[in-house]
């Protein structure tokens, strides 16, 4: 019974495994992170970079859709111009001077 008990902690263990990833900093960016981990009160270096890294990715993100926002402006700009020089000629049709 101890050895199924055993086995079955290891297959879990296995189901619960993180892929996991280590990374250098030079001392001057070691130095930062330790300083915002202190600023704001983090729980570990990690936790400041995870930060890091979802701003980038929201900033990535904010950047993504303004670019998509000014195309699509660009395309409703010319669409509009287009008609409004199809419909201008007929705005005076029908009023007598």
């Amino acid at each position: 019974m101890t050895s199924r008990l055993i086995l079955r902690y290891y297959e879990g263990m296995k189901l619960n495994t993180v892929k996991k990833s280590s990374i250098t900093l030079p001392p001057k960016e070691l130095k930062l992170v330790q300083d915002l981990v202190k600023a704001y009160h983090a729980k570990s270096k990690v936790e400041i970079i995870r930060r890091g890294l979802y701003l980038l990715k929201e900033k990535k993100d904010k950047e993504f859709l303004s670019q998509a926002y000014h195309k699509a402006s660009q395309a409703v700009s010319q669409t509009y111009e287009s008609e409004k020089e199809d419909l201008d000629p007929l705005s005076n049709e029908g009023i007598d001077d």
